[in-house]
């Protein structure tokens, strides 16, 4: 399974971005797919995930502003990123949990914010 990322790209603060990965392979099952983000000099943090049965959650600083969702037609999850600040510029990556154990990253997109 492959992962391709997209959407990155600079904004001003209060602006809009839409981040998209679409997996791509053998036919594959999976318990959720998420984004993080990582920021410079800081750990890499989970963002948002949704759940096969399509459960969203959020990290506390992102909630009321940023939305997950799922094409299963298109095997591709997309981040919609609405009033965004300056301290959410980062490398955003997407990840794609097979079960428990074992899971797939896919490249980095940047997104830097600007004031």
């Amino acid at each position: 399974v492959q992962l391709q990322a997209s959407g990155g790209g600079l904004v001003q603060a209060g602006g809009s971005l839409r981040l998209s990965c679409a997996a791509s392979g053998r036919s594959f099952s999976f318990n959720s797919m998420s984004y993080w983000r990582q920021a410079p000099g800081k750990q890499r943090e989970l963002v948002a995930r949704i759940t096969k049965a399509g459960i969203e959650s959020y990290a506390d600083d992102v909630k009321g502003r940023f939305a997950i969702s799922r094409d299963d037609a298109k095997n591709t999850i997309y981040l919609q990123m609405d009033s965004l600040k300056p301290e959410d510029t980062a490398v955003y990556y997407c990840k794609i949990s097979f079960n428990s154990w074992n899971s797939k990253w896919g490249q980095g997109t940047l997104v830097t914010v600007s004031s």
